[in-house]
Parts: structure tokens; sequence; C-alpha cells
């Protein structure tokens, strides 16, 4: 059946007019209501539009046809984008966000939306308001976040690739939880929109199955026209032919090792990559100390402290239309001194410098994506004391809000698996505009240690 392949083979069954876009769409809605209810990643539902849409006629293109979700952090023109918040859990858009309006534009066939923690705030996707998501590989740990949704969606074999969003981490957390390949763009590759960050960090893309469907899905959202960031990379295809110089650390900002499973994984991703000819240069952390990981919370916490701000102007009360975590995370900020926003983004500038700097002497850097395989449900919910979450998401994301800071692009490969049966990514990270280059070296990784063919124990298949 054609929803087993990916996406870019679904495509071109439809193009020979093997399979309609009608029948991929119904049978993706099926493989919905058959196991979203043991997961929770499809939150809301848009099945009559999509039906509609897939009937045609379709734009023509390699992804025409296609099934789609949009993480619900993403606006999709008639339908709610509640953030994962209870603040807007009615919040009916009327406008399409750039990405997701690529993907319709090729063609895609939007389904409904995907589970996201509240305003994207976490590395987990369980939200008081829309509960919650499950891993696929074991139902009582994470999906992880903040695509946590999309990801579970994708590692259930719903469908092969769905829409995903970065501003810390939460392509790469979530892909690396759920065994996918999530690749988070240069900073400027895609045209986002207005994001609730206080700083540029944040990027839009997908998770999938395949190398090939995350280049698909780039090559069809990237910036094309006179004010992208960087020539387009069209569609990458495949592996390339040169030998790599790839910087290798385990060790965290603060000196620590990661969990057993996760050092293990990455030392054989470094293996594996150096039997394939390339140069595995063992190095020490460019970011040492806690003054990143704190700049980086003073930016995180400026969103949620304008989130308190807006409640009040809504005549709303915060403490009851938003999490725990939301409100301490604002206690955090508004208790700074004045100017910290300022200087914290002065100190971005200095870190995006310095991991550039850092890149003229290799071509890509291998690290794990979290520090420890995925959590329970509950460990690092938002309702957990703020004290106690703050430090456990400092200790667990500690690897990949550094490549937002610096703009650079990463992906996370699933190529590690804990004792227990969890998904283990290792994360590769190049210099700003050389998105291609990730993409090729994954390629080769896919075709040395196949992952297509294993599927968690909750899997529509």
């Amino acid at each position: 059946m054609a929803t087993y392949q990916d996406a870019v083979a679904q495509g071109a069954l439809v193009a020979k007019g093997e399979v309609t876009a009608l029948e991929l769409a119904e049978a993706t809605i099926a493989r919905i209501e058959a196991v979203n209810p043991k997961i929770n990643a499809v939150i809301s539902k848009d099945y009559d539009r999509a039906r509609a849409r897939a009937k045609g006629p379709l734009p023509k293109g390699p992804l025409s046809g296609v099934p789609y979700l949009l993480k619900d952090i993403e606006n999709y023109e008639g339908m709610n984008a509640t953030m994962g918040s209870r603040m807007l859990a009615t919040n009916l858009v009327q406008e399409t966000a750039p990405v997701p309006q690529r993907a319709i534009d090729a063609g895609m066939v939007v389904l409904g939306k995907t589970n996201t923690p509240e305003f994207g705030l976490l590395g987990t996707t369980e939200s008081l308001l829309l509960g919650p998501c499950r891993n696929p590989w074991n139902l009582d740990h994470s999906s992880g976040g903040s695509s946590g949704g999309a990801a579970a969606a994708v590692a259930a074999g719903i469908l092969p690739v769905a829409n995903a969003s970065d501003g810390g981490g939460s392509i790469r957390i979530p892909a690396s939880c759920c065994g996918l390949v999530g690749l988070k763009p240069s900073r400027g590759r895609m045209n986002t929109g207005p994001m609730p960050l206080a700083a540029d960090i944040a990027v839009v893309s997908s998770v999938s199955r395949t190398v090939r469907d995350a280049a698909m899905i780039m090559s069809v959202s990237e910036e094309k026209g006179a004010g992208a960031a960087f020539a387009p990379d069209g569609f990458v295809a495949g592996p390339g032919k040169k030998r790599l110089k790839i910087a290798f650390n385990t060790l965290k900002a603060d000196g620590t090792e990661p969990h057993a499973d996760v050092k293990a994984a990455t030392e054989a991703t470094a293996k594996l990559c150096a039997d394939l000819g390339h140069e595995i240069v063992p190095v020490q952390n460019p970011m040492v100390g806690d003054e990143f990981i704190n700049t980086f919370l003073t930016i995180w916490a400026s969103s949620p402290a304008d989130l308190v701000a807006m409640a009040a102007s809504m005549n709303l009360k915060p403490e009851e239309v938003l999490e725990p975590w939301t409100l301490g995370l604002a206690k955090l900020f508004n208790a700074k001194p004045k100017g910290s926003l300022e200087k914290a983004l002065v100190y971005f500038d200095k870190v995006e410098k310095q991991i550039a700097d850092f890149f003229g002497g290799y071509d890509a850097w291998l690290t794990p994506v979290l520090a420890a395989p995925a959590p329970k449900i509950g460990e690092q919910a938002p309702t957990v004391d703020f004290d106690t979450l703050y430090q456990r998401t400092v200790d667990y994301v500690a690897y990949t809000p550094v490549h937002n800071v610096a703009g650079t692009p990463a992906i996370s490969v699933p190529l590690g698996m804990s004792k227990s049966g969890l998904p283990i990514g290792s994360q590769f990270a190049a210099a700003k505009g050389q998105d291609a280059l990730l993409l090729a070296l994954a390629y080769e990784l896919e075709a040395a240690a196949p992952w297509i063919d294993r599927h968690p124990p909750v899997y529509v298949g």
C-alpha cells in the first residue's frame, strides 16, 4: 500500500496515476483513527477540507497529493492555533503561515494539527489543554517537544512526514526521542513569519522517516527570492563524495557527561563516520560554563513575561489560563535587572561569531541531541515544581540551543537505541548555509545503518 512509503514515493505514485490523492488522504485518516487514541498526536482534524482538496485539482510537484499535518503552533486558515495554551483554546485564525503555505502550494494535503506544549516552551509535549503526547516506542515516555505530536504521528506510521518547528531544539528533540530524521535549517533558509521570541532563533521545517523527505520538504519550503539569506540548495538527492573533518564531543557545557546509553550511542556514530572515511577530531565543547544557558533562558523567559502581560490585558487571570512553567519563566524574567534582554541579545551576537569561528576548522560537529533518552511522562510536565523543572530541562536539553543562537543548521539522525529500547539520535551541525552538507552526510549514514524498517511497538503498519 502506498501509505507504507515515504512522501517522495507517495508523490511519485500520485504523479503516475497509480494512486489518487484522495486515496492517500482516506488511508491516512484511517491510520489517525486507528492509532491516535493511544498516543494523542493529532489534536484537531480537518478531514472534510482535506477530502475536498484531495479531489483536486492540485498544484503539480514531487509532493503533490501527499498527506500532511501541521504543528498547532503554526497558523492554518480556518483552524484554531491554540499553541497548546488554554489562553488560546478558541484562537481561530484567518491566515496561513509562510512555511505551511509553501507545503500547500506544493500540493500537500493538510489533514489536521499536531500536539505541542504551551507555546513550545518545553522539551516534552504534555500541556494542560491538549494532554500528554505519548511515545510510540513506550507509551509511558515522552515523545519529546515541542514538535512531539508531529514526531509521534510519523513514528507511529500515520504518515511519512509532518510539519515541525524549532526554537531551542524542538525539531531535533522529538526526532531523537521517536527515532526520526529532524533537520533544523540555517536561520534565514526559510521565511518563518513572526515568532513569539525576542531573538530570531526559531525555524520551521519537518520531522520524517527518511532523509530524502527532509530534503524535499526543505527544497519546497526554502526562500528562493531576492531577499533569501542563502542561494537555494534545491533538492539534495543523495550522499556526497567529500570526506569530512568532523569535530566530536559528548561533554555538556557544565563539564558532565550524558547518560551512559547516550554517550555510547554517540561514540558508535563517531566510529561509523570514521569507518566511512571521515576524520573524527575529539574537541572541547566550545560552549563551557553557565553563561550561555543563563543567557538563553533570559531570551526564552521574555516571551512568557509578554504572555502574562497579554493575559492581563485581555482581562484574564494569568494563573487560570497559563501553565505553572510559563508563569515561572515570566517571574524569572521579571526579576532580572533592567537591560538584561538587551545584554542577552549582544551576547547572542558573540556566540554566533564564536561558533562561526569554530566551524572555520571543521566541516561538521557531532554531539548528542539530548543528555538522556526520552523521560517518562510527568517527569518534565509543566506542573512540576519550577526550580526542579528548570534544572531537569537545563540538564536534558544541553546540546541543541546553541545552534538556534548561532543560526547554524543541525540534524538529528536516528542511529542509536537505549538498553531499554528507546531511540537515541545523534546531532550533526555545520556552518550557516551548509544545510546540503548535513543532508548529504545523513544520506550516507542512512545507507550505512538503515533505520527505515525499524518500527515502534505502537505502529499502524
